[in-house]
């Protein structure tokens, strides 16, 4: 089956000289979660405003549905929904009027019941009457992704959509991702907030200087670069790394309370028995041991250095 989203080859140069995406090629498969990492000024905006037809690039091609994006405007913007970083609303129009007008201007026929549902879906419901000036934040957000909603979409993206918003809000917004997901709705987002992608995404593609360093699986991904660490809590302090330890490449930390030892877990052995082997040899005396499983925030900033 052909991708719902083919990005090839993909430039754009803004005309103060400076490149915000550099070839960037990128395959999304209809009804995935694909999460998009990269510090600020990677260029995560700037491929999603090209992808939903916002911006022209400057060269490359990018196809959603099987439709140009450049050249079949129209039939690409009524497949996608956006839901963008900035909070643009009318503040003087309710929230029913915002999110129909919405479905209007994609050329939708009026449909009272989607529209309620959505609402209802987001927590809005309550709201449907009040003008947008008289909303939180969080509310005005939650329009914001009614707005793209309000047509159908085939494709959402998800452009920091969280961003601002308070932690109960954020988690049914993520309940509202999980049903879209299992109705089809291909889901492209772009957070700052790593656990998210974590715990939601089916692949993880991390973007730096406008370039993709990497597209991949998330539990692949996790268990290819993930690393653990044992964390050794000691009886008594050390002042440093014994010499007969120096091998297993320790840190000292906690003012020499703990040693912390960072192993491979894909690796044929771990060195965890020959290491405390090691420390009772030594008579160093423990006094607890734990392990902690890298997370996809250690592992993102590990990719993002080396890709400098």
């Amino acid at each position: 089956m052909a991708p719902i989203v083919s990005v090839s080859n993909l430039s754009k140069t803004y005309a103060s000289g400076f490149k915000a995406l550099k070839g960037v090629s990128l395959d999304i498969e209809e009804g995935e979660i694909l999460a998009l990492l990269g510090p600020n000024g990677a260029g995560k905006t700037t491929l999603i405003s090209i992808i939903c037809g916002i911006v022209n690039p400057s060269g490359g091609t990018v196809m959603v549905g099987g439709h140009d994006v450049v050249r079949d405007f129209r039939e690409t913007r009524a497949m996608i929904g956006l839901v963008p970083q900035e909070l643009t609303t009318d503040a003087f129009e309710t929230v029913w009027n915002t999110v129909t007008f919405s479905r209007g201007l994609h050329g939708k026929k009026p449909n009272p019941a989607h529209i309620e549902k959505v609402l209802k879906d987001l927590s809005l419901w309550d709201k449907k009457d009040n003008m947008l000036r008289e909303l939180s934040g969080g509310m005005k957000r939650r329009v914001l992704i009614a707005k793209a909603l309000s047509h159908e979409p085939r494709v959402l993206f998800l452009d920091e959509p969280t961003a601002g918003v308070d932690v109960n809000l954020r988690k049914s917004m993520w309940d509202v991702v999980e049903r879209l997901r299992a109705s089809g709705v291909t889901i492209i987002l772009t957070t700052h907030y790593i656990e998210e992608a974590e715990e939601i995404a089916d692949r993880i593609g991390v973007i730096n200087g406008g370039e993709i360093l990497l597209v991949e699986d998330k539990a692949a991904l996790m268990s290819k670069l993930g690393r653990k660490q044992l964390r050794v809590d000691l009886a008594h302090p050390l002042d440093g790394v014994p010499d007969v330890l120096s091998g297993y490449n320790l840190t000292l930390e906690g003012d020499g309370h703990c040693l912390i030892y960072d192993y491979d877990t894909s690796a044929e052995r771990t060195g965890i028995t020959t290491l405390l082997a090691a420390l009772a040899e030594a008579g160093i005396r423990l006094k607890d041991i734990s392990t902690r499983q890298s997370s996809l925030e250690d592992i993102f900033v590990e990719i993002v250095g080396a890709g400098r």
